[in-house]
């Protein structure tokens, strides 16, 4: 498998938004926006589907939602209930029919479905639903789902979609959409982010608050673990389908998939990561001229590191901010480039001066080398690499598309032999203790890929294309 160093990083999950719409909201465009502002989790393909209280209309495409997307399909889809996806692929490959939402017919009507994470148990209850007769139109983890929720409708939506969540494991935030239902679900564990937001009297679900702030709505609070919502013309409704809910959210979110204005779960991003910064400092202190971070996940720990430090801190990459999904490696010089491509050091901060780069995490150690080596041929006379987690030494099966310990080069490396990998005068790591430090009183977090104990029992490992027939 051919590793890009421009991919060398956890892919950041995908987004799910929803809208119910009791004062003539045009949903389909202020899910436009919601999705807009979670582009970062996913930019595979993009998706909405809307009801009109009567039947439900789906559009989706490939591509960035800019993309999939023009004005005529905005224009088209017209309804009170609204429900849209941003993908990238942890299970299945990259074709416009596993691209989100899924739209189902069933017994009592249509249900469409969007979902952040991944099941651990999809194979199997995917061989049980076939074995009943089920005929399977994707490769995704979630049509699964869908078909457990539709088998189930003859005792009513809300029971079946608590008898579905209830069978499947893993790590999920869904939401779906009946003709006069819009639905969210978050997982016993509450791995993935989920939270409910208002404008007026109608009701908004998102992956991230940032996306609240994005279409004018407030905050109102995150779904619980174990929770599904159920909001119609009525109001909202609160069930829980699992008492044994314990909150173990991904601490990725923290590190790196969340953007740095969105709060998950009474946590400010950027704040955690700018506490990661100063505990960075407090445990690996370093004598250089300037901090600098690796955008955009980075800035926010190099800023803590700089003040507890006094170190001063700078701009040390200017970003291309318009390479995206679509770009090109022709041939390995060119992908030996592409990392400069996509970040290029502002040699005027760097020139004659020892630096102190902070990233996020070190994953395959591909696009940290190539960092230190343009940071040296910018004039960086020192380059000391502080990594604002843990080592990474285990995959994840929870909708992160590293599956395999062998891809992560904190495996079975030492830190001086990852060191050697990526070429710094010196490497440290934040500790685990020190990092949960950074989240204040919450206790609870998803800590798999730094320890391999995980909330929920995991299969062997598999390539995330293992749901192809």
């Amino acid at each position: 498998m051919r590793i890009e160093p421009i991919e060398d990083k956890f892919k950041e999950e995908c987004g799910v938004f929803g809208v119910f719409s009791k004062n003539n909201l045009d949903v389909a465009r202020i899910t436009y926006y919601g999705l807009y502002a979670l582009q970062h989790r996913g930019q595979e393909s993009a998706g909405i589907a809307v009801s009109d209280g009567e039947s439900l209309k789906l559009h989706k495409d490939l591509g960035l939602i800019t993309e999939a997307f023009k004005e005529k399909h905005i224009q088209e889809l017209k309804g009170h209930i609204a429900i849209g996806h941003v993908r990238y692929s942890t299970t299945g490959s990259t074709n416009v029919e596993n691209a989100q939402p899924l739209l189902s017919s069933y017994k009592l009507g249509s249900i469409a479905i969007a979902h952040n994470g991944n099941l651990v148990n999809a194979d199997v209850l995917r061989e049980l639903l076939e074995d009943s007769g089920h005929v399977f139109h994707t490769s995704i983890d979630s049509e699964v789902i869908i078909s457990l929720i539709a088998r189930g409708a003859k005792r009513g939506i809300e029971r079946a979609i608590a008898d579905a969540v209830q069978t499947i494991k893993g790590s999920f935030a869904l939401v779906m959409m009946t003709k006069d239902k819009l639905i969210g679900v978050r997982d016993s564990n509450g791995i993935r982010p989920l939270c409910i937001g208002r404008i007026g009297d109608s009701y908004i679900l998102a992956s991230e608050s940032c996306a609240l702030d994005t279409v004018g709505a407030e905050f109102v609070r995150d779904v619980e673990p174990g929770e599904i919502v159920i909001i119609d013309e009525h109001g909202i409704e609160s069930v829980k389908y699992s008492e044994q809910t314990q909150c173990e959210t991904c601490v990725f979110e923290y590190i790196y998939f969340a953007r740095p204005d969105s709060t998950i779960d009474g946590i400010n991003v950027h704040q955690s990561r700018v506490k990661a910064g100063e505990m960075l400092f407090k445990e690996s202190p370093v004598e250089a001229d300037v901090v600098i971070g690796v955008p955009d996940s980075g800035i926010s720990a190099a800023i803590g590191y700089s003040r507890a430090s006094g170190i001063p801190f700078e701009t040390g990459f200017v970003k291309n901010k318009y390479v995206g999904r679509t770009f090109i490696t022709p041939n390995q010089e060119m992908r030996e480039r592409a990392v400069s491509v996509k970040l290029n050091p502002l040699k005027a901060n760097v020139e004659g001066k020892r630096v102190i780069l902070i990233d996020d995490s070190i994953v395959r150690g591909t696009t940290s080398r190539h960092l230190v080596e343009s940071l040296r041929k910018a004039g960086a006379t020192e380059v000391h690499f502080r990594v604002a987690s843990p080592i990474v030494g285990y995959p994840c099966y929870f909708g992160i598309d590293i599956s395999y310990r062998k891809e992560l080069v904190g495996s079975e490396r030492s830190i001086d032999e990852i060191n050697a990998v990526i070429g710094a005068d010196s490497l440290a790591y934040i500790s685990v203790e020190s990092l949960l430090k950074c989240f204040g009183d919450k206790k609870g977090f998803c800590l798999g890929c730094f320890n391999g104990i995980y909330p929920v029992s995991t299969p062997i490992e598999t390539a995330k294309d293992h749901l192809e027939r």
